[in-house]
């Protein structure tokens, strides 16, 4: 039954208390659109209570298991490795008390750490800079339509998707100077005589590192930069076009910006996958000699399991991480500052 406009007057009798119940609709097509509402109001006013509660909680009740997972194997790791770095440890690995900043004073005096500091950033500057480079032009070259193309971009994630102690490993032996496969087949094409040694010198060793280090990299960065450019609406081309831009003005105006927060995400994520690599170095050099071809990881695992320092290696650790959350915090700001120009 339905009306426009009506009054109704609804009695309700209860045994208990012989509760009436008074109501006025007004404007309802529909009679069973409104008692619904009426029964809600006077009963289940508890209930509906109660669904509000648990639907302001609920998102946090789905956040409970990812938050107990970070809590157990990220936020409590690290919180042990401060704690193991401001205390004095035995071979052993166990905590005699607390030292303060002894841990770090012996640290930070060694030449050796000097060094490996150094090593680190040049090895993360390099890798990440050059590895985004070569990346974007093959990126640009994949997004274009040519035969054979998903070929391509399979033999171009195949480094990527290959263990990194199998990489560094056949690098090892491409580059070796007695059985080395560069050595033999320069030699059967006449180009060499006598076999060449292609590591004489630790910085040779350590550029080497580098190149696979690059190798590696370099599919991560492309296809991060290769989703961009696919999102890009073919018709901002078609109208710089029209107004008779070239190749690179739309490079540098259209494409460059288009694809910068792709750039900026894989260069960052790159910063910190090649700052933490361990299986390349240690796989070819193992930092040696001297820990001349050393990075912090490197460095950290010799101090930990072959001298026995568990605190300077938890110091180094430390000191490693807070590099990263400086790199971290000047791209949130940097992001941020964007986005509110924006």
């Amino acid at each position: 039954m339905t009306f426009r406009h009506f009054w109704m007057t609804f009695r309700l009798i209860l045994p208990a208390d012989h509760l009436t119940i008074k109501c006025n609709f007004t404007g309802s097509r529909n009679i069973s659109d409104r008692l619904p509402l009426l029964f809600d109001k006077r009963f289940g006013g508890g209930n509906m209570k109660k669904k509000k509660t648990l639907a302001a909680i609920e998102p946090y009740l789905w956040l409970l298991p990812s938050i107990l997972i970070m809590t157990i194997f990220i936020l409590f790791p690290i919180f042990e490795v401060f704690r193991t770095s401001l205390s004095e440890v035995s071979k052993a690995g166990l905590i005699k008390g607390f030292c303060g900043f002894d841990n770090f004073a012996k640290v930070l005096k060694g030449s050796t750490f000097k060094m490996v500091l150094k090593n680190t950033l040049v090895w993360t500057v390099a890798v990440v800079v050059i590895s985004t480079v070569f990346g974007f032009i093959l990126a640009l070259v994949l997004n274009n339509k040519f035969r054979f193309r998903k070929a391509v971009r399979a033999i171009v994630v195949f480094p990527w998707a290959t263990s990194l102690i199998i990489q560094a490993g056949v690098w090892k032996f491409i580059i070796d100077k007695d059985y080395g496969s560069l050595n033999t087949l320069l030699m059967k094409l006449g180009l060499i005589s006598s076999p060449v040694n292609w590591t004489p010198t630790p910085g040779a060793y350590f550029a080497w590192e580098i190149f696979v280090g690059i190798f590696v990299t370099v599919p991560f960065v492309t296809f991060c930069v290769l989703s961009g450019l696919q999102s890009i609406d073919n018709s901002y081309y078609e109208a710089a076009t029209v107004d008779g831009a070239n190749y690179w003005q739309k490079l540098f105006k259209i494409t460059i910006p288009l694809v910068k927060s792709s750039l900026t995400v894989s260069t960052v994520l790159n910063i910190i996958y090649v700052f933490n690599s361990f299986p390349i170095i240690w796989t070819i050099t193992k930092g040696d000699p001297a820990s001349r071809t050393d990075t912090l990881v490197t460095y950290l695992y010799k101090l930990a399991f072959y001298k026995g320092k568990s605190g300077e290696a938890a110091t180094v650790s430390v000191i490693g991480f807070l590099i990263l959350c400086i790199c971290a915090s000047v791209y949130m700001v940097v992001s941020l500052r964007k986005e509110e120009e924006d």
